[in-house]
């Protein structure tokens, strides 16, 4: 694996070592909520749901996407199963 794969991987660990984010993905994994959705199913605040979601999206395991004045987020299973992928070849080369 290159540089730039290990360094994915371990943004995305790093990403998913907190427990609200861990929680959001549990949600979202479930189906597509708006960011109003995920803040009243955690009971958090919505500006700290949004500061976490965004950490999800720059690690590719959400989208978001506008409709009209709420933003909708998504699970990126595609994205997911890429890093479940790559850190299975990585134990696998190391075998």
């Amino acid at each position: 694996m290159d540089s730039r794969g290990f360094k994915e991987l371990r943004e995305y660990f790093r990403t998913l070592s907190d427990s609200t984010r861990l929680r959001i993905i549990e949600q979202l994994a479930r189906r597509e909520l708006t960011v109003t959705e995920v803040a009243r199913g955690l009971r958090m605040s919505q500006p700290l749901v949004s500061w976490h979601l965004h950490r999800l999206k720059r690690a590719g395991l959400i989208k978001m996407h506008r409709e009209g004045r709420e933003v909708r987020c998504s699970l990126d299973r595609a994205r997911v199963a890429e890093y479940a992928q790559t850190l299975a070849a990585l134990i696998a080369e190391n075998h």
